[in-house]
């Protein structure tokens, strides 16, 4: 399979790290919607990212989509969305919430990064922010309740919440860094610094240049 897109994108990060995380291979072929969206555009009519080529010449688009794939690839033993029951509720819950985080740190992110100085509106940057923290803060609530060697939604194994959490926390923390997220939400980044440390985060890393 080949994932085009880029680890600077949180969407694609947590598609690559799930697929790490179920032994899926895959090739990345780096692509960026703002400098190349000709090549992109051959493959999604949107331009968005990611994009997941599949062996069999099919093409899926947007992450939740990527993601609710691979889990029907590996079945429901080892889907990391659980298939049915409370605990998939929750495990959704949390992941929307985490999913949600990313949007408007991205949103606040892009606001100085596509408009020229005149145009930008600074009110719509402390909205954005100011939901970040809220998505945040409910996920360093449920991170400071769990032992060393739990999980954030509470089961006994990774999920889909741990690591959409994880990606979104990380790229918060990366385009956001007035927001000083070490000190506002410490029990999260200490979460996430835990498993950025795993290999299936490290074999998809963030960029060191945000720009």
């Amino acid at each position: 399979m080949e994932l085009i897109g880029n680890y600077l994108s949180p969407y694609v990060r947590r598609v690559a790290v799930s697929m790490n995380a179920l032994d899926l291979p895959y090739e990345l072929q780096v692509l960026y919607v703002f400098k190349e969206p000709d090549k992109v555009r051959v493959h999604n009519p949107v331009v968005r990212i990611p994009t997941l080529l599949l062996d069999d010449g099919d093409v899926l688009v947007e992450s939740y989509a990527i993601l609710d794939e691979i889990d029907q690839m590996v079945g429901p033993a080892r889907a990391l969305t659980p298939p049915s029951g409370k605990q998939r509720r929750h495990v959704m819950k949390v992941t929307a919430v985490a999913l949600a985080s990313i949007e408007k740190a991205q949103w606040a992110f892009y606001e100085r990064r596509v408009r020229p100085p005149e145009k930008v509106h600074q009110d719509w940057i402390d909205h954005n922010e100011r939901q970040v923290l809220g998505g945040l803060r409910f996920l360093n609530d449920l991170a400071s309740r769990l032992a060393d060697d739990r999980w954030i939604a509470g089961g006994e194994r990774l999920s889909q919440a741990d690591i959409t959490t994880v990606v979104g926390y990380t790229f918060a923390n990366a385009v956001r860094p007035e927001l000083k997220l070490a000190q506002e939400v410490p029990a999260l980044a200490n979460f996430a610094a835990r498993c950025e440390d795993m290999p299936i985060f490290r074999r998809a890393p963030l960029p060191e240049s945000v720009s």
